[in-house]
């Protein structure tokens, strides 16, 4: 069953009814459905669509000439001789009346063992294409060469594109799609173990509770997710074990670079490099306080994707102790609150910031937020370094918002409501503060007596669930 991605099927409808030429490069990490995107858009679409492999340009070229070739004729009747005559063919069947829909899934796959294909295609734009009607889409999983290779200014094919898409991981609402039966806060304890990758969600069986569901399709022997991370940096990397070191330094609470780097016994320098190499997979996420410049010296790293998160936090060390224990007894042991909480408490603050940017899509917070994030550095109030879990500002600072984030078995209380009013001093400057306050288990009856007026909004679990 096809799921969410709304937004994206409607952009590539309104390019499908263009009466002109259009070209979507759609690109996303690897598991993150690209590929179930183009195929449900083919659903209702009559479509071309050819997805390379992982071999040389001409096996790819003899594949590519039989895709096209049963698509107009119904049958394969011999290898176009290159490239260009295969594209040429395609200008010649190409209707005025109807919409051509060319897809070329995997295309770095061709242009890394035939680089001039993106002049070629650059050339057959310009010359053949760009008055006929067709709708060319080019997707890949390589981020660095879509962005690098395909859009940027250096390659042939700038300024060819009408539309691009990054294919982005599901919210956590998008997510709880998957899962129609769990309550409210089982949704959040599965999407802070899976994330919002499709690949990942469907793995879970949605009749059976989170715990089981993390014995059986991730813990027990021969499980798709058991051994996902590993697998999938070996597809994308090489030198895996010093990227393995630093997603296992990062899940174990070491952010700065130089932190990750006496952790791992490794030069800061050398860290930075394959650092940077995972932003570009879209595994790690360089962050710094919400409204400071982008080489702020308070720099951390963050794991982005929250199975990935999980699976080093958890599994990486002691895959090797929880195959003795047993998948059943594993996770028993994973799920025990003082193992758990700690992981659910920073990826909760993550879905807070989700729902207040749904919010704000919505036009439903106090300003529009210009600035958000988290924060951290020195409150002088508290006379220590403090954090703000969320933190929201508009354009010039005036206007604020600050949230404070609780996924823990007891209400919310008046000791977490002063400490979270006490970070008004960190922002002086500020005409007005606005309070959103998130709790998993509720608020006390001081906290809602208190709530309006010191400007704090109350949000249950609940309520990130309403449409």
């Amino acid at each position: 069953m096809f799921l969410g991605r709304k937004e994206e099927l409607s952009i590539m409808e309104d390019l499908y009814k263009s009466a002109r030429f259009e070209f979507l490069v759609l690109y996303g990490r690897r598991r993150i459905g690209k590929t179930s995107l183009l195929q449900e858009f083919s659903r209702s679409h009559k479509t071309l669509m050819y997805s390379a492999q992982e071999k040389n340009d001409a096996l790819n070229l003899l594949d590519f000439s039989k895709s096209v070739q049963n698509y107009f004729d119904g049958s394969f009747f011999g290898e176009f001789p290159d490239w260009e005559v295969a594209f040429d063919y395609i200008t010649k069947k190409t209707s005025e009346n109807e919409k051509l829909v060319l897809i070329v899934d995997e295309f770095p796959f061709i242009a890394q063992e035939n680089p001039s294909i993106k002049s070629i295609i650059q050339h057959t734009i310009d010359r053949n294409w760009k008055n006929k009607n067709i709708f060319l889409i080019l997707c890949g999983s390589s981020v660095s060469f879509m962005e690098d290779e395909v859009l940027a200014h250096k390659s042939p094919l700038f300024g060819r594109s009408t539309a691009h898409i990054e294919l982005k991981s599901f919210d956590y609402l998008e997510s709880a799609g998957f899962f129609p039966k769990y309550s409210d806060a089982d949704k959040l304890i599965s999407y802070s173990i899976l994330g919002g990758i499709p690949c990942y969600l469907e793995a879970f069986d949605p009749e059976k509770s989170v715990k089981e569901n993390v014995a059986t399709r991730i813990l027990k022997e021969g499980s798709f997710l058991k051994d996902e991370p590993s697998f999938l940096l070996r597809q994308e990397l090489r030198e895996t074990a010093v990227y393995n070191s630093i997603l296992e330094a990062i899940a174990g609470g070491a952010t700065r670079i130089n932190d990750i780097a006496s952790k791992i016994h490794e030069e800061s320098q050398k860290c930075s490099k394959y650092l940077k190499t995972l932003q570009t997979i879209r595994l790690v996420k360089k962050s710094v306080p919400c409204g400071d410049e982008e080489n702020s010296r308070k720099t951390i790293y963050r794991i982005s994707d929250n199975y990935f998160l999980f699976w080093y936090h958890f599994l990486f060390e002691r895959k090797s102790y929880y195959e003795i224990l047993g998948a059943k007894n594993a996770a028993e042991e994973i799920f025990m609150p003082e193992n758990l909480n700690q992981h659910l408490g920073r990826i909760f603050e993550g879905i807070c910031l989700e729902y207040m940017l749904r919010l704000a899509k919505k036009m439903r917070l106090p300003f529009i937020p210009e600035n958000y994030g988290k924060w951290w550095g020195n409150n002088p109030e508290r006379k220590m370094q403090d954090d703000i879990d969320v933190l929201m500002m508009d354009r010039r600072h005036e206007q604020i918002i600050i949230g404070e984030c609780k996924f823990k078995n007891e209400e919310f209380d008046k000791a977490d409501f002063e400490t979270m009013l006490s970070r008004k001093s960190i922002f002086p400057h500020a005409a007005i503060t606005f309070f959103y306050a998130f709790s998993k288990s509720g608020f006390t009856k001081w906290v809602q007596e208190n709530a309006d007026a010191n400007n704090v909004k109350l949000v249950t679990i609940g309520d990130m669930f309403l449409k």
